[in-house]
């Protein structure tokens, strides 16, 4: 897509250099338009324009993919009556612009010809194609209603009301993916319980990522990539969540985390991590984080001084005499004076719970001491 945009801009800058040099041959004739001169020089203008425009582009292109990024994710929140409505008043808006410009084409200036006029007209298109599509739009539901009986305006006189205060709603942000999180794999179940809204997106340079640690010659590395490039495609195939993969990227920086970043602010997105580092750098540049091990933490269950639970406990603790067992959860709980009851299965009272920001532990004693 970005080479595609490149190489339609570098031709309009050929053709607006070739469009130059005859303009300003018209005006002056300091060329034989009928020689073999002008034949080059005005391939050596559209070279020059070509060159001009090529440079003007790579500076704004991807700024220009990000944005249409965002339109086609606004557009795609809108509802298909909407849509259907905005695009009739957008037809409207260009018939108007045809019965304007018409004239306009064909006057004729010295020199330039029409040249002023045709440009004038591109403009009212646009112009009147835009402002067709926002007046349609912002008198949608009075469009719609117009093909409903009043008995039915009378009974959908509420919903009518939280429709039109919903399109003043924030729509969702999306929400693009780093690789911990894809390698980690817990995304797939969280899409699966449809608490997501929004986008979600995967840029190619991530994707890179991955194909890269799924090449690396050490085993361990190489399972992971694989695991992640698995997970990217059950996300795809998924189908309960809008899922993208962009190609936006930025070649001036070099660290993946970084261009994370940049992405997530040009797009007003949240990243998905468990990465804790890109965490910490997301907070200080005040982009939104969901750290899917702070959601892991805040789901797992309350547990109190004073109550009692079963636990296993599997082995000794660091501490003198300590025993340690897992929650089914994967909390660790330290068993005081527990190192009797290595491989058994105790009750077990809650003395206290530290909170770190590694996770939680809670410390028990067995009901028998």
């Amino acid at each position: 897509m970005k080479r595609i945009i490149q190489l339609v801009i570098t031709l309009i800058g050929a053709a607006l250099g070739i469009v130059i040099l005859n303009v300003v041959n018209a005006a002056s004739s300091f060329i034989d338009s009928s020689g073999i001169i002008f034949i080059i020089a005005n391939i050596i203008a559209g070279l020059i324009g070509g060159i001009i425009f090529y440079f003007i582009s790579t500076s704004f292109v991807d700024k220009f993919l990000v944005n249409f990024s965002n339109i086609e994710g606004q557009i795609s929140e809108i509802p298909a009556g909407n849509l259907i409505v905005g695009t009739v008043g957008a037809i409207i808006g260009i018939l108007i612009a045809t019965l304007i410009t018409r004239p306009l084409t064909s006057l004729q200036l010295p020199y330039v010809g029409n040249s002023i006029f045709v440009l004038l007209s591109i403009l009212l298109y646009i112009g009147l194609g835009y402002l067709g599509w926002r007046v349609a739009t912002k008198n949608s539901d009075d469009f719609l209603n117009l093909f409903k009986t009043s008995k039915e305006n009378k009974e959908n006189k509420d919903s009518r009301h939280i429709l039109k205060s919903s399109k003043n709603s924030k729509i969702a942000s999306p929400k693009i993916l780093d690789t911990s999180v894809i390698i980690d794999g817990r995304i797939v179940d969280i899409i699966d319980t449809e608490f997501i809204e929004g986008e979600l997106i995967i840029s190619e340079f991530v994707l890179e990522e991955l194909q890269h640690i799924a090449d690396s010659p050490d085993d361990l590395k190489r399972e992971r990539g694989r695991r992640g490039l698995d997970i990217v495609n059950t996300i795809k195939k998924s189908g309960k969540i809008n899922f993208r993969i962009t190609d936006v990227d930025y070649p001036e920086i070099k660290e993946v985390d970084s261009k994370l970043l940049k992405l997530a602010m040009d797009m007003d997105g949240k990243i998905f991590t468990n990465d804790y580092n890109l965490n910490k750098v997301a907070d200080v540049q005040g982009i939104p984080v969901l750290n899917i091990n702070d959601l892991a933490n805040a789901l797992k269950p309350v547990v109190i001084p004073g109550e009692h639970m079963k636990i296993d406990v599997i082995k000794e603790g660091k501490g003198k005499n300590q025993g340690v067992g897992y929650l089914d959860d994967g909390t660790m709980v330290v068993v005081e004076d527990g190192d009797k009851y290595i491989d058994q299965t105790i009750n077990a009272v809650v003395t206290s719970v530290l909170q770190t920001s590694a996770g939680r532990m809670i410390f028990v004693k067995s009901e028998e001491d």
